[in-house]
C-alpha cells in the first residue's frame, strides 16, 4: 500500500491541465467565454432551427407561396392551410417558411455588403490617416447628416420598384458609415502599437501588416457589429415592406406578411396571418442580439 500512496501525487500532477492563458489561443479563449453565456447559446439554437427551416423551405412548405386562390381568401386555419390564407388566397404557412429564407438572406447579405464597404473604407482611413482619413470621414459625416429612413424612401421613390438585389445594394451604400467609424477607431488604436512599428521597421508591406496584425486584432469588433447590423437589416426590411416601400408583393417576406395587418378586420379575425411572422422577426432579432452580446463579452480580454 505504501508504494501506491507514494506514487499518487505524481499521477495527480501529471493529469493537471495547463493554465488557461498558456494552453489556449485567443480565439479558443473567446469560444470558451462564449460557451459560458447561456443566452448566447439559446440565440445560436434559435438561429440554427430557423436557418434549417429556411434552407429546407422547399420541402417544408405545403403550397406555392406566391400562388393566389381567389376562392379561398382569408380562410381560417384548416387541415389544408395550417395557418389559413391571406387576402389574396396565398397559403400563410408556406409564405412564413419561404419568408424565413428571404428575410434571413436579405439580412445576411445586406449586412455582409455593408461590412465590406464600411470595413474597407474604415480600414483605409484608420491605417493611412492624414488627408485620406479626413476625406473618408467627411464623406461619412455627410451621409450621417441625412435621416436614414428618409434616404431609403427617397431612393425607393426614384427607383419605383424594389428587388432583393437593389435593396441589398441600397442598404450597403447607406449603412456603411457606422461600420467605417468603428473599424477606423480600432485601426487608429492599433496603428501605434510597438509590434506595428516593429513590422514597419523591418520593411513589411502595408498589405502584410494589415493582413497579419490589423485584421486579427479587429475581428472582434467586426463580428460584434456585423451581428447588430444583420438584426437591423431584418427590421428595416420588415418595416419598409409593412408600409409598402420594401420588397414588392408577392415575394414572401415576413415584412410583406405583416402588411396584411394594416386591415383592422385581419387584425381582429385573422391573427394567424400576421402573428407568426411577427413572432419570427422577434425571435430572430432577439437571437441575433443575444449572439452579439455573447460575442462582445467573448472577445473582451477583461472577461473572466
Amino acid at each position: 500500500m505504501e508504494p501506491e500512496l507514494s506514487r499518487q501525487p505524481d499521477i495527480t500532477v501529471a493529469n493537471q491541465e495547463p493554465e488557461e492563458g498558456k494552453s489556449l489561443s485567443p480565439f479558443q479563449l473567446a469560444l470558451k467565454r462564449f460557451m459560458r453565456n447561456k443566452l448566447a447559446i439559446i440565440g445560436v439554437i434559435i438561429m440554427v432551427v430557423i436557418s434549417i427551416i429556411a434552407i429546407f423551405a422547399d420541402v417544408i412548405a405545403t403550397h406555392d407561396p406566391t400562388k393566389s386562390d381567389l376562392l379561398n381568401i382569408e380562410m381560417r386555419a384548416s387541415a389544408d392551410h395550417i395557418l389559413g390564407t391571406d387576402g389574396s388566397g396565398r397559403d400563410n404557412f408556406s409564405r412564413l417558411v419561404y419568408g424565413a429564407r428571404i428575410s434571413l438572406a436579405i439580412g445576411f447579405f445586406a449586412m455582409l455588403s455593408t461590412v465590406i464597404v464600411g470595413g474597407t473604407l474604415g480600414a483605409i482611413a484608420g491605417y493611412y490617416g492624414k488627408w485620406v482619413d479626413g476625406l473618408i470621414m467627411r464623406l461619412t459625416d455627410l451621409i450621417l447628416i441625412f435621416p436614414f429612413l428618409l434616404m431609403v424612401l427617397t431612393v425607393v421613390a426614384i427607383l419605383e420598384r424594389m428587388s432583393i438585389t437593389i435593396f441589398i445594394m441600397i442598404m450597403a451604400l447607406i449603412s456603411w458609415p457606422n461600420i467605417a467609424r468603428v473599424l477606423r477607431g480600432t485601426f487608429l488604436s492599433i496603428r501605434e502599437k510597438e509590434f506595428i512599428l516593429s513590422a514597419r521597421s523591418i520593411g513589411c508591406s502595408d498589405f502584410r501588416i494589415i493582413r497579419k496584425h490589423f485584421i486579427p486584432n479587429a475581428v472582434g469588433p467586426i463580428i460584434v457589429n456585423a451581428t447588430i447590423m444583420m438584426a437591423f437589416m431584418i427590421i428595416v426590411e420588415s418595416g419598409l415592406s409593412f408600409i409598402g416601400a420594401g420588397i414588392p408583393q408577392p415575394t414572401p417576406t415576413w415584412g410583406n406578411m405583416l402588411s396584411e395587418a394594416q386591415s383592422i378586420r385581419v387584425l381582429r379575425n385573422n391573427p394567424e396571418t400576421w402573428l407568426p411572422p411577427g413572432l419570427g422577426i422577434l425571435l430572430v432579432v432577439l437571437a441575433i442580439n443575444f449572439i452579439g452580446d455573447g460575442l462582445r463579452d467573448a472577445f473582451d480580454s477583461k472577461s473572466i
